[in-house]
């Protein structure tokens, strides 16, 4: 007999908005009368089988509303890879704690478990319905235009790295090599680029594992920077790789899908010093890029409940079996609506950034791919001010 619970668990590595779905999704569920309980499955999908759950007709409104600026998952989430035989085991453990409808957030990983998932609820005679809403700082994931967390995470790029180009120009005696997270795809450090939006310049060089490393071509690069301004700022993915999928930097550890690179900004940093004879350090922000709910996007935001509402709404539609997408609809002005894909359209497809968001040196971004971010970063970055960038009256006093 089929329950009259609608679970929420969320999967992978977490963002400045996966809470703000999580809050989306909650609150309308609540508000609907088909609904009996709205579960937040506590450590990810092992939560089910463990029975570990939180139920938010127990929580004060303002508890909820705290959601949306809260960072991490304030459920928790979780990496655990499942076998074949654990989605029927799991489908099982589904129906016994009285799920109905079930919603799983998450990239490209937790798409593909809400798809097994979906198809084991089917071959067991489960009844559930599966949706899914997408997560990722990566931006990633395939069919949606973009994925609940890019922006924060991007616009966390673009203000850091403005500032550290500020840095450097004020003293101008190293080169900065700064590092994003992607493990595949180069979105996150393309939007480096925005940071001119500060008034006071932006890197200088953009390196993504969308083109293959040439370190020749790169020292090449990192000579004329020094040359022509004696310092620089150079971002770099950290899945950055050489032809023949390389990787520049070994990985640390490997584990199915999961990947610990190796340092890529000390390696590059180390190859200037080594190579050129020039001054340079790296910098990491790592965790950083996707905790920071300081750089929280308000579209990143808004988005993120819209989609976990729209979940809502799928599940109830007995839509099961797709993921919560978002379609945009025009740039300028910004429009957007929230469709419903397949889930089998998006199982561990990864999207890349287009060829024709990459200059032709492969070195930085194009204007098409700064007109397609800037309406996702929200409020505009601070504006700084620099007497070096601008001609000055030298004044001399004798």
């Amino acid at each position: 007999m089929a329950g009259d619970a609608l679970a929420i668990f969320h999967g992978g590595g977490p963002t400045a908005v996966i809470n703000a779905s999580l809050y989306g999704a909650v609150d309308e569920a609540l508000s609907s009368r088909q609904i009996g309980r709205v579960l937040g499955v506590l450590g990810g999908v092992d939560g089910i089988s463990q029975g570990r759950f939180v139920d938010f007709s127990e929580v004060p409104h303002e508890g909820l509303r705290g959601l949306l600026a809260s960072p991490s998952s304030a459920i928790g989430s979780s990496r655990t890879p499942l076998e074949a035989e654990d989605y029927v085991r799991l489908a099982r453990d589904i129906e016994r704690a009285g799920i109905r409808w079930l919603l799983c957030t998450g990239g490209n990983g937790t798409q593909d478990t809400c798809g097994k998932i979906w198809r084991a609820c089917q071959e067991t005679d489960v009844e559930v319905d599966v949706v899914g809403i997408p997560k990722t700082m990566d931006n990633d994931i395939s069919v949606t235009d973009h994925a609940p967390g890019f922006a924060s995470a991007a616009r966390f790029m673009a203000a850091n790295v403005s500032a550290v180009c500020c840095d450097v120009h004020g003293l101008p005696a190293h080169v900065s090599v700064i590092e994003a997270l992607g493990r595949n795809a180069g979105w996150v450090a393309a939007a480096s680029a925005m940071a001119d939006e500060s008034g006071t310049g932006g890197p200088d060089l953009i390196y993504l594992p969308e083109r293959d490393f040439d370190e020749s071509a790169f020292l090449d690069d990192a000579q004329r920077l020094v040359d022509e301004k004696r310092s620089g700022v150079i971002v770099v993915s950290e899945g950055l790789h050489k032809a023949g999928d390389v990787p520049v930097a070994p990985p640390l550890f490997t584990m199915g899908r999961s990947t610990y690179f190796g340092d890529v900004s000390a390696h590059l940093a180390q190859l200037i010093i080594s190579k050129l004879g020039c001054r340079a350090r790296s910098e990491k922000p790592g965790l950083m890029q996707r905790a920071s709910i300081a750089w929280q996007s308000e579209v990143d935001r808004d988005e993120a409940v819209a989609c976990g509402r729209e979940a809502v709404r799928a599940a109830l539609d007995g839509d099961s079996g797709t993921m919560v997408g978002i379609e945009r609809l025009s740039t300028s002005p910004y429009r957007v609506r929230f469709v419903r894909i397949p889930i089998e359209r998006v199982m561990l497809e990864e999207r890349h950034m287009p060829q024709e968001f990459i200059n032709d040196a492969g070195n930085g971004v194009t204007d098409a791919y700064r007109s397609w971010l800037k309406p996702l970063l929200g409020a505009p970055l601070p504006r700084y001010t620099s007497f070096l960038s601008r001609k000055a009256t030298l004044i001399v006093t004798y």
